[in-house]
């Protein structure tokens, strides 16, 4: 995205929902904001530009990745830009409401916007007197706000009519100005989601149903309505970002590790995760493993349904790439053993034990079968099969316990969920367990009937 002659891109992450910005400072260094510490995409694009990383810019202690800044700082002698009153545990240049930075032309002025968390700033970036764009973090989103529950339950309410008043002094901006946001689609902080990543002042000021609240009572009842679940790492990786994340090797690798070897860690309490196509794991698997099939959202379940001192080893097919099974890992805080050498060929030719899951389809799958849908709640509202039993896949390995026994198919929206679900559930100890390739629209044109929709 330009504007006038200053650069500012946009480097999306799918999987998280969440966009980073670098910004052309226009003499070989550049601004990062809020990029996150998997910085292969940040690294890309630096290099493609010719650019040096000079200052990385941090809007909030993030909850739901592990920031870059610290990365920056060691590797590229980045200075850190945070809100002072965040309490970070490594060098950084503290700001306060007001202050500004000098970026060689260009100024970021910081102004206080508390909400999304108590420390949050947003950035105003300044040609001259100039504003020309304001990275919003986690306070004003496209569409929408950043929820306010993650400080503290007790705290939400407080949080929201903070976030109203943060809103309403970004609103004192003239429309051009643009708005570049860290959270957006697909991001658990985000609420409501929404689907673009920019926009404008005059934009939000017209379109954005959070500010056409007449007051801060509506404003916090819309906004703490709207509030669903989120992953159980956001309750960690803040306080992981206030002490600094440690620096980490570039590049990453994924150490081989012998089927020896991998046995001895699952005996010291190692989890096996299955990175591979679900149809592969289903086939055939290391007993107790977990899959998580490798896409955009890897890191965001690894991190859900492990704990934060996990040690994995990975299992995947030869064509995965490992940089990206480790730069997703390395973003939620996971530092990955290494992977079975050889993969599950591996492990069978040792002659050792491997399970399957069974595999069913809309056509096969019949009326009378119980169904476990494993979407989120918003999803399964809108409408989910006949008589299915429903528990979000993130809160899964709670409730398996406590599930009741008997033949079972797991389902979600196309099949990678549902995997991971049944996983969860063999490692608690079920093995009446199959999963639907497909999700419930297929299901309801294959059988003639109608979804039902509500919780």
């Amino acid at each position: 995205m330009s504007t006038t002659a200053v650069t500012v891109e946009t480097l999306v992450d799918v999987g998280l929902g969440n966009s980073a910005y670098l910004v052309d400072l226009g003499d070989g260094r550049a601004l990062a904001v809020d990029a996150a510490r998997d910085l292969r995409s940040v690294r890309e694009l630096a290099a493609r530009r010719g650019l040096t990383v000079a200052y990385a810019a941090e809007t909030h202690l993030h909850a739901d990745f592990l920031s870059g800044a610290v990365q920056l700082a060691a590797t590229d002698g980045a200075t850190v830009l945070a809100s002072a009153a965040g309490d970070r545990a490594f060098p950084h240049r503290g700001l306060r409401d007001g202050d500004q930075v000098d970026l060689g032309g260009l100024v970021l002025r910081a102004w206080a916007t508390p909400g999304h968390t108590d420390e949050h700033l947003a950035f105003l970036l300044l040609d001259g007197d100039l504003p020309i764009g304001v990275f919003t973090g986690g306070s004003l989103l496209v569409g929408a706000a950043a929820r306010t529950d993650l400080v503290a339950p007790e705290r939400t309410e407080e949080l929201a009519r903070a976030q109203y008043h943060s809103l309403q002094r970004l609103m004192v901006l003239p429309d051009e100005v643009a708005v570049w946001p860290t959270h957006g689609a697909g991001s658990f902080c985000s609420s409501p989601p929404g689907s673009e990543r920019t926009s404008t002042v005059g934009r939000e000021r017209a379109t954005n149903s959070l500010l056409a609240a007449t007051s801060e009572d509506e404003f916090a009842a819309r906004l703490l309505g709207s509030l669903g679940s989120f992953p159980t790492y956001f309750r960690w990786l803040g306080e992981a970002n206030r002490r600094g994340p440690a620096v980490l090797p570039e590049p990453l690798t994924l150490a081989p590790l012998t089927v020896e070897r991998v046995r001895r860690l699952v005996e010291d309490g190692a989890t096996v995760v299955d990175v591979r196509p679900i149809e592969e794991y289903a086939a055939a698997h290391v007993p107790g493993s977990l899959s998580i099939e490798l896409r955009s959202a890897f890191g965001t379940w690894l991190g859900w349904l492990l704990p934060e001192d996990a040690v994995v080893v990975v299992v995947r097919r030869l064509d995965q790439d490992p940089a990206e099974i480790l730069g997703q890992a390395a973003k939620l805080g996971y530092d990955i053993a290494g992977e079975l050498a050889g993969g599950i060929d591996a492990w069978n030719r040792a002659d050792l034990l491997t399970t399957s899951t069974a595999l069913v389809t809309p056509t096969t799958m019949t009326d009378a079968e119980r169904v476990l849908d494993v979407r989120q709640e918003s999803e399964f509202a809108a409408g989910h099969v006949p008589g299915a039993e429903h528990s979000e896949l993130g809160s899964l390995t709670v409730d398996a316990a406590s599930m009741a026994i008997g033949p079972v198919t797991v389902m979600c929206g196309h099949g990678e969920r549902a995997m991971s679900a049944a996983s969860v559930l063999e490692r608690a100890g079920r093995n009446d367990v199959s999963v639907l390739l497909g999700g419930p629209s297929e299901w309801a044109a294959s059988h003639g009937v109608d979804l039902e929709s509500g919780s």
